[in-house]
């Protein structure tokens, strides 16, 4: 395994060296971090010809300012947008019978959940549901019809004054 063993030593003897300064260009050491070790995967993906480079080091932090500028660029980007479009209004939290429906749904079997969601949630038609999940479309319809007996008796709520009045 040379290929490992010298991709390694060249990993432990430049990484200090290459985070330090991506992190003097960035100013913040987690984007510094990930810039890094994006660059050295890349580097390791094309180790057989990069350590073959009379600078190996040197290919390694180009690739590592480069990651570094595309973030950069990106964030630059998302924040133009905010101020073009301005900030998402706040979204209200979920109310309790929302939180109950998930609470439920959590409890049927993967096939119905993934059924019930992609046919109610996303409103797809039984035959698209049925491709997407691979499952004939008789074993979709049964798995919605058994989804939302299951969610009926899950949600069913009892109305204790109406129980005592009973």
């Amino acid at each position: 395994m040379p290929d490992v063993d010298d991709f390694d030593e060249f990993y432990r003897g430049s990484r200090q060296r290459l985070l330090g300064y991506v992190y003097l260009l960035t100013g913040d050491l987690g984007e510094a971090q990930d810039a890094v070790q994006e660059a050295y995967i890349r580097a390791w993906q094309r180790w057989s010809r990069v350590r073959d480079y009379a600078d190996p080091e040197a290919w390694v932090r180009v690739v590592a300012v480069r990651v570094a500028i595309s973030r950069w660029r990106s964030l630059r980007s998302r924040a133009r947008a905010y101020l073009r479009h301005g900030v998402l209004a706040d979204t209200p939290a979920p109310g309790t019978e929302t939180v109950e429906v998930v609470a439920a749904l959590r409890q049927l079997p993967e096939e119905q959940r993934t059924a019930i969601a992609l046919y109610y949630l996303l409103g797809l038609p039984v035959a698209d549901v049925a491709r997407e999940t691979g499952a004939p479309v008789g074993t979709v319809k049964a798995r919605l019809a058994r989804g939302r007996a299951a969610l009926a008796g899950l949600l069913a709520v009892v109305d204790l004054e109406e129980v005592a009045d009973a």
